[in-house]
């Protein structure tokens, strides 16, 4: 049974008449007729009377037509529904990111999205790059914005990378500076207290490992928050704290930059690497890279 046969069969049942459905069908009428023969073989059972002058429906033919008029209004559903998708015109977008990267970078990219696109659904999840990179392997986030590389190996992702993020020191303008230079060195954290990130954030082990590598541990004067917090304790002057640039910008809080070649971590936006990304993903991950050439 061809969604076509129903069609020719519904436009007979409608006008009553053979070339008059054919011309409604833009289709020559033999042509019809046959199609609605071919429907009734398959079917097993005739769906019209037909007299001279007088076509109506047998007993098979009115139990079809409601069935057959559901088929073809689900169809025309379904292709518009489809269309209206493929066209972002309706849809959704399941963004991850890290707090960093949702207080900075996510909602200029996300305005500009909605902006284009306001019929298609945009979710964000938070969380750190482990997190992130666990709920997007089971398929519950379309794209990423993850810290590279992992900490340790994850599932098969498709990653690019997006920036080198310049990381600082904040502290709190009613307190001394950190250095009286312009710039400080990692050094210049040994001892000094440090607001820290909860267990498994990014910029806590980025950091960490930083002071490691500068051969010292580092002091932490209050420890356990995201970002809105951690940015909290500094402006109450419980520590300095080391954020991204962009972060920085926002908080109100006085920036020191790190001396040359300074602080980075690489931002990267990923997808799983057995599933093509919807059209919409692709378009938000055109939109971040867009928004990132412009800073």
């Amino acid at each position: 049974m061809q969604l076509q046969q129903l069609r020719y069969f519904v436009a007979v049942a409608d006008t009553r008449h053979f070339t008059r459905a054919a011309q409604r069908e833009h289709v020559a009428q033999p042509s019809l007729s046959q199609q609605i023969r071919s429907l009734e073989r398959e079917l097993g059972a005739e769906l019209f009377h037909r007299a001279r002058g007088h076509i109506s429906l047998t007993d098979a033919g009115e139990a079809l037509l409601p069935l057959a008029r559901r088929v073809l209004a689900d169809t025309e559903t379904a292709r518009r529904e489809v269309q209206e998708v493929a066209q972002l015109r309706r849809g959704r977008v399941r963004l991850g990111a890290p707090p960093s990267l949702c207080a900075s970078l996510v909602p200029d990219v996300l305005r500009a999205f909605h902006d284009r696109y306001p019929g298609v659904e945009l979710v964000v999840h938070e969380d750190g790059s482990q997190d992130l990179v666990r709920v997007l392997a089971a398929g519950e986030l379309d794209l990423a914005l993850i810290i590279t590389p992992l900490a340790a190996q994850g599932p098969v992702l498709t990653t690019a990378e997006l920036l080198s993020e310049e990381l600082v020191v904040v502290s709190s303008p009613d307190a001394p500076a950190p250095v009286r230079r312009s710039r400080l060195a990692v050094e210049d954290l040994r001892d000094r207290p440090l607001a820290m990130f909860r267990r498994g954030y990014d910029l806590r082990e980025l950091t960490v490992a930083a002071c490691r590598d500068a051969g010292f541990e580092p002091v932490f004067g209050v420890e356990g928050g995201e970002m809105d917090a951690v940015l909290g304790f500094v402006r109450a002057g419980l520590g300095v704290a080391v954020v991204p640039r962009m972060v920085a910008a926002r908080s109100g809080l006085r920036i020191t930059r790190f001396a040359p070649p300074g602080l980075h971590r690489t931002i990267s936006v990923a997808h799983r690497g057995d599933v093509s990304p919807t059209r919409a993903a692709r378009e938000l991950q055109h939109i971040l890279a867009e928004r990132l050439s412009e800073e």
